[in-house]
């Protein structure tokens, strides 16, 4: 693991020991929770629609090659 991530995390936890706010305490237990929880879970019924969609276009082999979608949209790029 990267040296600094490793300073990083010791430096958090070397400020959570020493907080006492616990509003801040709070938020930070919040944005945890958060970071856990599952994206499909937090999406909408209709942006899951149009992901099973895709995947089943991709199952049936419905897909475009990287180089035409290149080519269709290379004036853009």
């Amino acid at each position: 693991m990267d040296l600094s991530l490793e300073n990083k995390k010791i430096e958090l936890i070397q400020w959570l020991s020493t907080l006492n706010d616990k509003s801040l305490i709070d938020k930070l237990m919040k944005l945890r929770e958060k970071e856990k929880s599952d994206w499909w879970n937090e999406i909408s019924a209709k942006e899951k629609e149009s992901i099973e969609k895709g995947i089943l276009d991709a199952d049936n082999g419905n897909l475009t090659s990287h180089s035409n979608v290149k080519e269709i949209y290379e004036k853009w790029l």
